[in-house]
């Protein structure tokens, strides 16, 4: 999969790697992209562990000289209640992070629930099999690991599409290729997976 470029010209934070795009998070950076037109200044962001949600967080503070609130449904209902007027007031964007928006984000500060009720609501996706490709493909490689086409296309199939199995399955065949002083090959893949239980030994 080809890397798009990030909107807005946002910064590279190296120390971090840079975002993927594919269609599990595409239409969250065309959003983000345009947050002058947003109704309210401030856009509720969720998305599963590992998705790179926080990421892209900090770069859109970074580039527009907003606010990001991360793991937002744990912080203290009025601080982000403040942090959204002033978002408000000041013009200046907020991207509040969260594990999932209301209801099931519960709310007990009724002047916040409405407010929050207001605020446009963008999800990233479970990655698709090009997006985990890629992404084991740029995990491994920042590990010193070359991926081959056909490692990929046999891995891929074989596990569950989300972000924090992919982390789970770099850190294994990272181990594993380590203990065997070896390059990335078919069987090394076939034996990490093996060593996570995701296929037997038939």
């Amino acid at each position: 999969m080809s890397q798009l470029a990030l909107p807005l010209d946002w910064p590279a934070v190296e120390s971090e790697g840079d975002f993927l795009i594919g269609e599990a998070n595409a239409h969250v950076m065309r959003h983000l992209a345009h947050w002058a037109l947003w109704p309210v200044m401030a856009t509720i962001v969720t998305g599963p562990r590992k998705s790179g949600r926080s990421l892209l967080g900090r770069r859109f503070a970074a580039s527009t000289g907003g606010k990001l609130i991360d793991d937002a449904d744990r912080v203290p209902e009025e601080a982000l209640f403040h942090a959204w007027n002033r978002a408000q007031s000041e013009r200046r964007p907020l991207l509040i992070v969260a594990d999932a928006a209301p209801p099931l984000w519960e709310i007990d500060l009724p002047d916040l629930r409405s407010r929050i009720g207001a605020t446009p609501k963008v999800a990233i996706a479970d990655p698709d099999d090009v997006l985990a490709a890629a992404i084991i493909e740029k995990l491994l490689g920042a590990r010193g690991l070359a991926a081959p086409r056909e490692v990929l296309a046999y891995i891929v199939p074989r596990i569950e599409r989300s972000y924090v199995t992919i982390q789970h399955v770099v850190d294994i065949i990272d181990d594993t290729a380590l203990a065997r002083r070896s390059r990335l090959t078919v069987p090394l893949a076939r034996s990490a997976l093996k060593r996570m239980g995701v296929i037997d030994d038939s």
